[in-house]
């Protein structure tokens, strides 16, 4: 079982409709945030439990539950070929580990718009409690793809008509300049080690967000949500 921690996520899987095997919420609360998460699950026949908070901080392993934690089923991660009709702009992640930056890179994805995330199988962070967390929400809603191969997944994107714009200090290009493909993927690197050499060969267009400081990186859920929004003022005006 996964654990679902903090109320935002949690209230957020239930008007999703997602499957929550139990809710558990700390006894003897009087706030109406979490009665509203009682009454949804009441709504929806889903259990609630009512526990110490020293069972809470087990349950949640760490996370700030804000006195409710939900238990669900692993999450299940969508194929690439299932989210490929329908999608316009696809996130991917070249080596993410931080849980709490990949939960805030798909909180800022759907905030944008953007269509999917897709992550690597192999040295990078999963969907944790943590980075559920730190997507407040998002992931009821926005699919993640999980690929084993993440250079063959981007030729798969390019095949499909998507155009690859990486996200790289060396690009020629700034993020206000590029004209972006109706169908586009941006992929992002982990801070501080950036694009591997092979995923910056497969990318069509490498993109650089100019700055002022001596900083030469941003965080990565910053510099998404830079491009994105971008991405997302020129896709709306078409």
């Amino acid at each position: 079982m996964q654990t679902l921690a903090g109320i935002h996520p949690v209230r957020e899987a239930l008007r999703a409709g997602k499957p929550l095997d139990r809710v558990h919420i700390v006894r003897g609360s009087a706030n109406a945030r979490l009665q509203q998460i009682v009454d949804l699950c009441r709504a929806q026949d889903i259990p609630v439990r009512f526990e110490d908070r020293a069972s809470l901080d087990r349950l949640g392993r760490g996370a700030s539950h804000q006195g409710v934690v939900a238990l669900q089923a692993e999450q299940r991660y969508r194929a690439l070929e299932e989210i490929l009709p329908e999608a316009r702009m696809i996130v991917v992640l070249d080596g993410v580990e931080d849980p709490h930056n990949l939960g805030a890179v798909i909180r800022t994805a759907h905030a944008a718009g953007a269509s999917a995330v897709l992550i690597p199988e192999r040295r990078a962070s999963g969907i944790t409690p943590v980075a559920a967390k730190a997507a407040a929400g998002a992931l009821a809603h926005l699919p993640v793809v999980r690929e084993t191969n993440l250079n063959r997944a981007i030729e798969r994107l390019k095949e499909a008509g998507f155009w690859i714009y990486g996200l790289d200090e060396r690009g020629k290009q700034t993020h206000d300049q590029v004209d972006y493909a109706p169908r586009a993927a941006l992929v992002l690197g982990a801070e501080g080690k950036g694009l591997h050499g092979q995923v910056r060969k497969h990318c069509d267009v490498l993109v650089r967000i100019p700055m002022a400081g001596e900083i030469a990186s941003l965080n990565v859920s910053v510099a998404a949500g830079i491009a994105l929004f971008e991405w997302k003022r020129r896709y709306h005006q078409h």
